[in-house]
């Protein structure tokens, strides 16, 4: 090899450190300077965690969730709603959890992961504020390797010591050909060869709630395998989301739709002492300049007393709400106060 092409390879080596390094720098936090008003840049110390066992730990307390469609640029374009600077106003509110969407199985997601770069940088910004990161992914339970592939990109990625706290799978896709039955097999697998690669590592399982499945719709996922994955998920994270449902059906209230689907999703486990964080929401508003036309129902205000008083009542470890973008900031502040002594 010639000398120049040699000093090629040197460089490239070298601008890849350097990227490396850059992404995983705190981001420089602003004071200001007694006096002329100017301001000087502190960096917050980097706390490196140990590559290592995960724990139950992160589900604890109060977390928050991103989706790909609110970081990753192939869904937001250039101006996403959340970036790693955000991390700082997570904090601010009390988060102790981001759950962040870090795998999409999609055209627009071609690799196993979502922006590799991004995800170091979340990863840096959080666990230098003391932050814990679950990555989550949504299966669709395909004949093929893309479910596995992806969870298991999650569970193994590392950059410079940072690695994701937990994993957690999303389970409700329904929207395919299959006939329950053979849903559900396929779920039973992907969950039993994901324990058998992670071995002990706790596992989240981000269930419908059972509410939903046993009461309002019957048909939208008949015979979920509760009693096959029950030994093979450590933490359940059901979704109450109280907002899709109707005041007559008297499920719109954040303590008796999460209340009665911890009872049954432990019933159905056959454990009632099931690890259990609550996902409330969706989203949250406090009826002063609302969104006029929102995508989705969004939970009011005056509701998430009673679901902060439904996760301490059925002995749940934390609670989150979906998701941080559809929380405007006087209910975020309002979570920061409910959940200050839970977990």
């Amino acid at each position: 090899m010639p000398p120049w092409a040699l000093f090629g390879v040197a460089l490239a080596i070298a601008v890849a450190a350097a990227m490396v390094w850059l992404v995983t720098q705190p981001t420089p936090l602003l004071a200001p300077v007694a006096g002329d008003g100017a301001v000087v840049r502190a960096t917050p110390e980097l706390v490196v965690p140990e590559v290592g066992e995960r724990t139950l730990d992160p589900y604890r307390g109060l977390g928050t969730w991103v989706d790909g469609f609110d970081f990753s640029p192939p869904y937001t374009g250039p101006n996403p709603p959340v970036t790693p600077a955000s991390v700082q106003e997570m904090v601010d509110v009390g988060v102790r959890t981001i759950y962040i969407q870090a795998a999409r199985l999609s055209e627009r997601s071609p690799d196993v992961l979502e922006d590799r770069w991004l995800l170091a940088s979340f990863l840096q910004q959080a666990h230098a504020r003391g932050v814990a990161i679950v990555a989550w992914y949504l299966p669709k339970w395909g004949d093929d390797s893309a479910d596995i592939d992806r969870l298991m990109a999650m569970s193994e990625f590392s950059v410079l010591g940072h690695q994701f706290d937990g994993v957690a799978v999303d389970i409700e896709w329904t929207a395919d050909d299959l006939e329950p039955v053979e849903r559900s097999r396929r779920f039973t697998e992907l969950s039993a060869e994901l324990r058998r690669r992670v071995g002990d590592d706790p596992l989240g399982a981000i269930v419908l709630p059972p509410v939903l499945t046993d009461v309002v719709n019957l048909d939208f996922w008949p015979e979920f395998p509760w009693a096959e994955i029950a030994p093979l998920y450590d933490v359940w994270l059901p979704m109450s989301y109280w907002s899709f449902r109707s005041e007559s059906s008297g499920y719109d209230d954040g303590y008796t739709y999460n209340t009665e689907s911890t009872e049954r999703l432990r019933a159905h486990l056959g454990d009632p002492d099931a690890v259990v964080h609550a996902i409330g929401g969706i989203g949250g508003v406090d009826g002063i300049d609302d969104p006029v036309d929102p995508a989705e129902p969004l939970a009011r205000f005056d509701q998430f007393g009673e679901f902060a008083r439904s996760v301490v009542d059925t002995g749940a470890i934390g609670g989150s709400v979906y998701d941080w973008v559809t929380l405007d900031e006087p209910t975020r502040a309002l979570l920061a106060e409910l959940f200050a002594d839970i977990g």
